[in-house]
């Protein structure tokens, strides 16, 4: 029971995330081929393709390609809030001792690699890239994981996810605060005051799809238009989802008992439809249905595949095509830099602050994780990917000529890393076994 009810849900995660790491590899592999064939013009051109609204006062025309980073990767965004909210309240990081882990682990992972970044950089146009080697690509690396099977601890599965989340939040804060344009002030404060609108709503056991999803529209758009990116609207809007119940499991029982019985007793018509006590009834069923789901846990379930399977790939598919021939100038010192600092930088720097802060007794490991997992693990959060070239796109928005750079960077980097973590994690589980 227990193994059903604690494990069951927390295995679906990464099974899906595992799988989501396949398709992304899958897309991937596409863009990079379909970019670099002879149908390359037509790639380019289809996510350069505007579309929108437009009219006397207003316009909103934006390429195909910044309609899936602004919005879609909005909805990416959203998740990722509502996955950082319920783990801290009831989750993986609902305690010092359960976050300290992870936390540290994600402090080395972001403050190593952006340091050796600054040290090996020599360019001050390229300077701006300095965010990207802190992402860790969950999808991908879970992927990793998944590939060595059983004989990975659960428990190390748990840290990379608890790792992912903390990585997450400094990936948003860092976004918000340092890659987001000029503010206007008075569009920004609007946004805010909508959201904390939505927030009271929230805080007074409120809550309606339609009001959240409408306002959240109105938000995002107030976000983009403000400069600050529309990314941050997402999660920002994911904290007003409440994650309380509004009837318990025993009063649902009750309820379903009696909807039971109605149902039962309510009276049948030959044809192939509901008679209207049995429509009275199904709604009532709805009505308490929806008021024993968590909004929460209900919205996350339902995103999770669509960002997974459908948000992620797309993603890919229209940012990892990078044109590689001897046309294209490519900044290689930068290249460099940013493989350097997902293998060595994630490598190595995860491993320095655990221990560290193990020494200093800030931390406990679990006991089935040994060195080797770590080191093996710190390899595979190198894996960027998604969020990396997220950030490239943002940190060489107004010097594009080193975005594919950046992007091969990345790509080189995330598979050295990806390598490296499983050969270490393989060996150490070939000794264990014997």
């Amino acid at each position: 029971m227990l193994k059903r009810v604690f494990l069951s849900p927390f295995q679906k995660f990464i099974k899906i995330e595992g799988l989501s790491g396949i398709l992304l590899l899958l897309t991937t592999v596409i863009a990079l081929v379909w970019a670099n064939s002879g149908y390359g013009d037509l790639y380019k051109s289809i996510w350069e393709y505007k579309i929108g609204i437009a009219s006397e006062n207003f316009e909103l025309k934006k390429p195909l390609l910044l309609w899936i980073n602004d919005g879609l990767m909005a909805i990416f965004f959203f998740l990722i809030g509502l996955e950082i909210k319920r783990e801290v309240l009831i989750g993986e990081l609902n305690s010092f001792k359960k976050l300290a882990f992870p936390l540290f682990g994600a402090l080395g992972g972001a403050i190593i690699p952006v340091a050796l970044f600054v040290l090996l950089n020599n360019n001050p146009e390229t300077f701006s890239g300095w965010g990207i080697p802190m992402a860790t690509d969950i999808a991908f690396s879970l992927a990793v994981l998944n590939a060595l099977g059983k004989r990975v601890p659960l428990s190390l599965k748990v840290f990379l996810i608890a790792f992912a989340i903390v990585d997450d939040i400094e990936a948003v804060l860092v976004i918000a605060i340092f890659y987001s344009g000029t503010i206007n002030t008075v569009l920004l404060l609007i946004g805010l005051a909508l959201l904390g609108f939505l927030y009271i709503l929230s805080f007074r056991g409120f809550y309606s799809r339609f009001v959240t999803f409408f306002t959240g529209v109105i938000i995002w758009l107030l976000f983009l238009k403000s400069g600050v990116h529309p990314t941050v609207a997402g999660i920002l809007l994911a904290f007003s989802i409440p994650i309380r119940q509004k009837i318990d499991t025993s009063t649902f029982l009750t309820q379903l008992e009696t909807i039971f019985n109605d149902i039962k007793s309510a009276s049948v018509l030959q044809k192939p439809i509901l008679s209207k006590e049995q429509i009275e009834h199904m709604d009532d069923l709805e009505d308490w249905s929806s008021k024993f789901q968590s909004p929460l846990q209900h919205l996350e379930h339902n995103l999770h595949g669509w960002v997974a399977y459908f948000i992620i790939p797309l993603f890919a598919l229209a940012n990892a095509g990078v044109v590689i021939n001897s046309s294209v100038e490519l900044d290689v010192p930068l290249i460099v830099n940013i493989v350097l600092c997902l293998v060595l930088g994630k490598g190595f720097g995860i491993p320095l602050v655990v221990f560290l802060a193990q020494k200093l007794n800030f931390i406990q490991i679990p006991n089935d994780i040994t060195t080797r997992h770590i080191f093996g693990v710190s390899f595979i959060a190198g894996i960027g990917f998604t969020m990396a070239i997220f950030i490239a796109s943002l940190a060489f928005a107004s010097t594009p000529e080193f975005i594919s750079s950046a992007k091969i960077g990345i790509l080189i980097g995330s598979l050295i890393s990806a390598v490296l973590g499983y050969l270490i994690l393989r060996k150490q589980t070939v000794k264990s076994s014997n």
